[in-house]
């Protein structure tokens, strides 16, 4: 019987070698036990004796088998690769066979390469991307860059980006660019009345750090008539392809959607209802916007329109229509190679820290908040909808934007929180409602930088 096992009395029969684990191993009779030593072996020298290691490859026990991969990668004895490789390509196991291909590439010999380029034809994408990466260590080798550059056209979109960033990745010359938190002053908390795509057109690449906006719902209110849905979705897809350029490296796009009713035109035809965010969603990843998440905003029911009502009465299969209690927020981050840290870093430490998010954060995708009801506008964003889209994905000094402005809540909350804003719209209606909010706003916030309203040649003037 051996004694207690702690990870002290693993090292010291580690140090003592001439097969000492065997004879500790041996006498073990639980596969718990055996998976504690496996697992705290820690650092191997190069001249371990790894027999027994080996001999627990064939182990039933998933985990043993999978902790017994790591260490004999980590005794960097290249005669191990091919049983490695026959691992990595028979194992029963996916997240073992991932380690094994895992432990090919720490071995950083070029007696590797064959085994991974194997391996690169392999059907699980994680098991192509772990040789890729084995691969990228002896990068700029021929033989290598030529075979890696092949997986531009793999059919996996993750090992498309990869070979994207690392072989045809380039950097584009944006005129007059700004540092990442910075913004152009003559943005700065303006109002332009006209076409958004009009206004888009003459603002700088990279402008913007945040977008949020609620598209204007497919005929289904008197301010957004448009001649067919395909014309509605090419309309959108204009703006946000717009908007992707306006917008800094990195940073949001928040659209809030949901479905919409077209009502029939006589009881002899049946209402329609389109999906908005499904059909956006496909062209906006089309454009690079990439897909980050979705948040489900919750009204009460006794807000919405009832759509029940009949079927409470008849209670007939196939007629049931549940009461629309939810809106989609998507949100999207425009295609960059860098990681969201980057994006932070661009900060100054006081920045980052007076933006910092406060307790009492929603934690879910599950957002309840009541709808707001206007009798100027009849799709009016909450205060609290804003607050956290803002809180949430800008810092302060920002600038942020909202396409279709309507009543102007968007840019009336950046106020509060020390954002800039910059607001398009195109409703005249809208557009003087908005002035004369504003004129209450500034009264109590005379700290604040004053609103500016343009007409759209105006604006055009401004920027000359």
């Amino acid at each position: 019987m051996h004694r207690m096992l702690t990870k002290e009395y693993i090292s010291k029969i580690k140090a003592q070698g001439n097969g000492a684990m065997t004879h500790l191993i041996d006498s073990i009779d639980n596969e718990k036990n055996i998976l504690f030593v496996l697992n705290n072996l820690g650092r191997l020298p190069e001249d371990f004796d790894e027999y027994w290691i080996k001999k627990l490859l064939s182990s039933k026990n998933d985990k043993i088998r999978l902790s017994a991969v790591k260490n004999i990668g980590k005794t960097k004895n290249v005669s191990n690769l091919e049983i490695l490789y026959q691992i990595a390509s028979n194992d029963s196991s996916t997240t073992i066979r991932r380690e094994a291909v895992s432990s090919i590439g720490r071995m950083r010999h070029e007696g590797s390469i064959i085994f991974l380029f194997n391996l690169l034809n392999d059907n699980d994408p994680k098991i192509v991307s772990q040789a890729i990466r084995g691969l990228l260590i002896f990068k700029g080798k021929n033989k290598i860059d030529e075979k890696l550059k092949e997986l531009i056209n793999h059919e996996n979109e993750m090992i498309q980006t990869v070979i994207k960033k690392e072989y045809f990745s380039k950097n584009k010359k944006i005129e007059d660019k700004l540092k990442h938190p910075e913004s152009y002053n003559y943005l700065k908390n303006t109002v332009v009345l006209g076409d958004v795509r009009e206004v888009l057109k003459e603002i700088p690449n990279e402008s913007f750090h945040l977008t949020f906006t609620s598209p204007p719902y497919y005929n289904a209110r008197d301010y957004s008539i448009y001649s067919s849905y395909k014309a509605y979705l090419n309309f959108l897809e204009e703006v946000f392809t717009l908007t992707y350029d306006k917008t800094k490296e990195g940073r949001f796009l928040i659209v809030n959607t949901s479905p919409v009713i077209v009502p029939r035109i006589s009881r002899q035809f049946s209402s329609k209802r389109y999906p908005i965010p499904f059909d956006i969603h496909n062209f906006l990843i089309k454009i690079g916007w990439e897909f980050i998440d979705d948040i489900v905003w919750v009204k009460p029911e006794a807000s919405v329109k009832n759509r029940n009502a009949g079927f409470l009465q008849h209670r007939k299969p196939l007629a049931y229509k549940p009461n629309a209690r939810t809106e989609y927020l998507m949100v999207y981050r425009k295609q960059t190679e860098k990681l969201i840290d980057w994006n932070i870093r661009q900060y100054d430490w006081q920045t980052v820290q007076e933006s910092k998010v406060q307790d009492g954060y929603e934690t879910s995708n599950i957002w309840e908040i009541d709808p707001t009801f206007s009798k100027v506008h009849s799709a009016v964003f909450p205060i609290e909808l804003c607050k956290r889209v803002i809180k949430y994905y800008s810092f302060k000094n920002d600038l942020v934007f909202d396409p279709f402005a309507g009543s102007g809540t968007f840019g009336r909350t950046a106020k509060l929180l020390d954002r800039y804003f910059f607001l398009t719209e195109q409703k005249e209606k809208y557009f003087e409602y908005m002035k004369s909010f504003v004129k209450k706003d500034d009264v109590t916030l005379l700290k604040k930088r004053k609103t500016i309203f343009l007409e759209l040649k105006k604006f055009k003037e401004r920027i000359k």
